[in-house]
């Protein structure tokens, strides 16, 4: 008989084989990646798929250098990293309290991407951006989608694919957080920290811009974008190949809905829809929440 491995019980297992001492644990986050804190010890433990491994090893290698090169990124433990126990891999990070009603500033994003952005190139070998590429696989083997949905996603991935590489990248390419938006800062104190380098990788720096600009389907205001530009140095949105890498990001972003609605997650599988029919109506104003 096969024993179901759960999150939890992968967070404990890869603590107790990091040397971690045995110790209350409390679930913080549950979404693509699931997170737990080692309360007495302060580590932030986070469990994501196997598939995940090589660029977990990616992060945990990238941020320890950033973390050397003064760049304020947020820091993995000083243990063996990271730990796999199938079906997921496990990676432990320095644990930084926030506080209730007090979120980074959206413009202090745009001055940690210019600091990135201008450290030289790291002794650490990153993989090429290459945007959709797990969507497809996700589409593919759901059993939460039917055939409509599946078809138009399957399209509408091939024709993004497709203005994806007709686009000229004035900003040039180079090491890329890969993820960055304002819900990945932290606050450390009253400095600003850049977290969550699962999809670190070699690419097009306007990657990172436009993430944030996508934002306004969660509520980013022209404000927000304004001080966000003006930090980070250029304005992207003179740049015409921005709205190609927002409807990128909104496609990008269904993949842990369709996981999560595949495993029963009914409030998942309700957003999925929602995001999903805005989608296929061109409805480009249309709010998304992130449950």
């Amino acid at each position: 008989m096969t024993m179901t491995v759960s999150p939890e019980s992968a967070a404990r297992m890869a603590s107790r084989a990091a040397g971690l001492a045995e110790q209350p644990l409390t679930q913080l986050h549950q979404h693509a990646t699931s997170v737990f804190l080692l309360t007495e010890e302060d580590v932030v433990v986070r469990v994501s798929p196997a598939s995940q491994q090589k660029r977990l090893e990616t992060a945990v290698s990238l941020t320890r250098w950033l973390v050397t090169n003064g760049f304020p990124a947020t820091e993995p433990l000083a243990v063996p990293q990271p730990v796999a126990y199938d079906p997921y891999v496990v990676t432990f990070w320095r644990h930084y309290p926030q506080p209730a009603d007090d979120v980074p500033p959206v413009g202090q994003l745009g001055q940690l991407l210019r600091d990135l952005h201008d450290l030289p190139s790291p002794p650490v070998s990153l993989p090429r951006f290459l945007p959709l590429v797990s969507l497809k696989s996700t589409v593919d083997s759901s059993t939460y989608l039917d055939s409509g949905q599946r078809a138009w996603l399957t399209e509408r991935r091939d024709a993004l694919l497709e203005a994806y590489g007709c686009l000229d990248f004035p900003l040039g390419h180079g090491h890329i957080h890969g993820d960055a938006y304002p819900g990945n800062t932290l606050w450390a104190h009253r400095e600003v920290l850049l977290g969550d380098w699962d999809e670190a990788a070699f690419g097009p720096r306007e990657i990172d811009l436009a993430n944030t600009f996508q934002g306004a389907r969660f509520g980013r205001t022209a404000e927000e974008l304004d001080a966000f530009s003006s930090q980070y140095g250029y304005d992207i949105r003179q740049w015409p190949g921005l709205r190609a890498l927002c409807d990128i990001r909104d496609l990008h972003s269904l993949g842990s809905y369709i996981r999560r609605a595949d495993s029963g997650d009914v409030g998942a599988a309700q957003q999925l829809t929602y995001r999903i029919r805005t989608l296929r109506t061109s409805n480009d104003r249309a709010q998304w929440n992130t449950a």
